[in-house]
């Protein structure tokens, strides 16, 4: 599907942030109402990593509470979403998602995440390896992020609205926490 027939209901973006070339990735997820990533370190940016994280994702969440919150995600038509039929089925062949695609060359369909990554790149400079991190410093790093106020959300946090809209156990489960507003650190040095 491309996005020419991409529904205006709750909907979530979906990349793979390189590193270094050949090294880890970064599988970022965004929910645009809520201006929240999540990421998931992967060893590489192939389709089985990239349908992994989704599976686990509903397997950590349960069938209902994933529905709930990735009706429809967007993404690029990079390799490692070749199949869609892996991403929109569950291993039992229900449905848990539908999955569209950005034309070609059109990042800018997507710009909110893109723009979000930024966040990353203050702590993880462009060209910057992810061999050396764990799931848990990405988590750590995901919270700093979402814990940042935005203007765009009248000076709340990304973590505060998904706490409002997903609740506090669902939060936890995706790996987050509230760090207190003087706690933030969108720095390399977070990290070490």
């Amino acid at each position: 599907r491309d996005l020419h027939s991409f529904p205006t209901r709750r909907s979530s973006d979906l990349v793979v942030v390189i590193g270094t070339k050949g090294g880890k990735v970064l599988h970022t997820l965004y929910w645009r109402d809520e201006k929240l990533m999540l990421a998931f370190l992967l060893d590489n940016k192939e389709m089985q990593s990239t349908v992994k994280v989704i599976d686990d994702l509903e397997d950590l969440l349960g069938a209902e509470t994933f529905r709930n919150l990735f009706p429809v995600v967007l993404t690029d038509n990079g390799l490692e979403f070749a199949d869609p039929q892996l991403f929109e089925y569950s291993k039992d062949g229900s449905r848990r998602m539908k999955l569209f695609f950005c034309e070609p060359r059109h990042s800018e369909q997507k710009g909110e995440i893109e723009k979000n990554h930024e966040y990353i790149r203050y702590i993880l400079p462009q060209g910057s390896s992810f061999d050396d991190l764990t799931q848990d410093k990405v988590n750590l790093m995901m919270s700093h992020i979402n814990s940042t106020a935005r203007p765009s959300l009248q000076g709340k946090t990304p973590i505060e609205l998904a706490l409002q809209h997903f609740g506090k156990d669902t939060v936890e489960k995706l790996g987050l926490h509230v760090i207190e507003p003087d706690d933030v650190c969108l720095k390399a040095q977070l990290l070490k």
